[in-house]
């Protein structure tokens, strides 16, 4: 068999395409291995853990869903994975530090995240995609981390009834620098990344001029950190914008 060559993106992004591969239906090694320690840093910097969205049958990883409710000092709702962190992902050598991760969404107070409204697609979406980011990495044996972009297929489709056709990781930059990374009893740090739905010329942007670009534009387009899914396009120019 031949290897293939290394892809890059015009950036010197590398490019990794993962392939729909069939296997057996792998159980979990562990179960909740960080849950209670992701719930008090969760309750210490941002607000108390109302909810669990348990996960009832699992593959690879066991991977629920904490909801960190809106309160009248903090209007927006907090999605944050717990159980992505339960492997280690492989990642480079030198990243070590890096090689546990979870993941979170903030989301506007109006969301449905409760009942039958929650179960449609147009309000499931951000808790669907917590839950597919977070197996890629045991999927494929590979890793996540900031800067990674990951397409809606291959082309890329929209996302639900939106018109994001991916996502990024990024730092949530929005809270103090000690949430970035919890250290664990066991002696292990978990990085927690803000999952940051993208367009499809974001998407190109992010792998032609890399994430610090994006981030860039991001700022000084003043786009905010809870999903907002009409938000504007920060890779066209528009009158407000000259990026």
């Amino acid at each position: 068999m031949t290897e293939k060559k290394p892809e890059f993106s015009e950036g010197g992004t590398p490019i990794l395409r993962h392939e729909h591969r069939e296997r057996e239906w792998t159980v979990p090694q562990h179960h909740g291995e960080h849950l209670e320690e992701i719930e008090k840093h969760l309750e210490k910097h941002v607000g108390k853990v109302a909810t669990v969205f348990h996960e009832i049958v699992s593959d690879l990883i066991h991977l629920d869903v904490l909801f960190v409710t809106a309160s009248k000092d903090r209007p927006y709702h907090l999605l944050v994975t717990s159980g992505v962190s339960d492997e280690p992902m492989h990642v480079p050598e030198g990243a070590e530090q890096y090689r546990r991760a979870e993941l979170m969404i903030a989301l506007p107070e109006t969301w449905p995240l409760e009942g039958d409204e929650a179960k449609e697609e147009k309000n499931y979406w951000p808790v669907r995609w917590l839950k597919f980011v977070g197996r890629l990495p045991h999927e494929y044996n590979t890793w996540i981390g900031w800067g990674h972009s990951i397409p809606n297929g291959d082309p890329a489709e929209p996302i639900a009834d939106t018109k994001f056709v991916g996502v990024t990781l990024a730092p949530p930059y929005w809270l103090t620098e000690d949430f970035f990374q919890l250290q664990t009893k066991s002696g292990e740090r978990i990085s927690f990344y803000s999952m940051i739905p993208l367009y499809a010329e974001e998407m190109d942007l992010k792998l032609k001029k890399g994430a610090d670009e994006l981030d860039r534009r991001f700022a000084k387009a003043g786009i905010g950190y809870v999903l907002d899914t009409n938000r504007p396009n920060v890779a066209l120019k528009r009158g407000w914008f000259k990026g």
